[in-house]
């Protein structure tokens, strides 16, 4: 029951980020009809798949300080700006650099350092289960 609810959870999250990436950017047609975005979305699925086929686990294994609990209504915020804002920043030509090579770019760069931040857990998800 654990691992529908993180795959759930997971989808849901996807589903909202790339949701608001979506609206910033003027409607599923305008997002979706540049390659890059859409290839941004797909290397967005594909790392939450990745992500969710290592397990892994969010416990620490030691005991939870609550004082620090405050950050997590601000993590929230700027998620939401972090999804929003720079499609909507691309779409009224708001601190744009150069435009579609930039976008493949940073394509190319997501891939990269998602792959580099799966790797290590990865690695020891498949040495535990001896491959």
């Amino acid at each position: 029951m654990k691992t529908v609810l993180k795959l759930a959870g997971m989808l849901l999250g996807l589903a909202a980020y790339i949701g608001l990436a979506v609206l910033g950017r003027g409607g599923f047609t305008a997002f979706f009809s540049d390659l890059a975005l859409t290839a941004l979305a797909a290397v967005t699925l594909a790392l939450t798949a990745v992500a969710a086929l290592a397990g892994g686990s969010l416990s620490p294994g030691v005991r939870e300080d609550r004082g620090n609990r405050w950050v997590l209504p601000v993590f929230f915020v700027v998620g939401l700006f972090s999804a929003y804002l720079p499609a909507c920043a691309d779409r009224e030509g708001f601190w744009v650099i150069d435009g579609a090579s930039v976008r493949w770019v940073g394509v190319v760069l997501f891939a990269v350092g998602g792959a580099l931040r799966l790797w290590p857990v990865l690695s020891w998800a498949i040495g535990s289960v001896g491959w």
